[in-house]
């Protein structure tokens, strides 16, 4: 299984989306909240450029927003 990261804050109901999506199809993920954490948001940034969130690492595939078609792409769910 990709590792799968998702990069968000308490605020952004996409980012709630994001992870009850994966928590219903049983996806583990590291959640990092960024508005918490500088580092960790200057890992979001570099990772994907944007400083909005959610931004979602999996498997090293950075995906912005919550797209499900690609999330479920890129963890193999199609």
């Amino acid at each position: 299984m990709k590792k799968v990261i998702v990069y968000s804050t308490d605020s952004c109901p996409f980012c709630t989306m994001a992870k009850d999506f994966l928590k219903r199809k049983k996806i583990k993920f590291d959640e990092v909240n960024v508005a918490e954490d500088e580092g960790k948001f200057q890992e979001m940034l570099k990772k994907s450029g944007q400083t909005g969130v959610p931004v979602l690492d999996i498997g090293g595939e950075i995906i912005i927003g919550f797209d499900e078609q690609r999330i479920k792409t890129a963890l193999g769910l199609e």
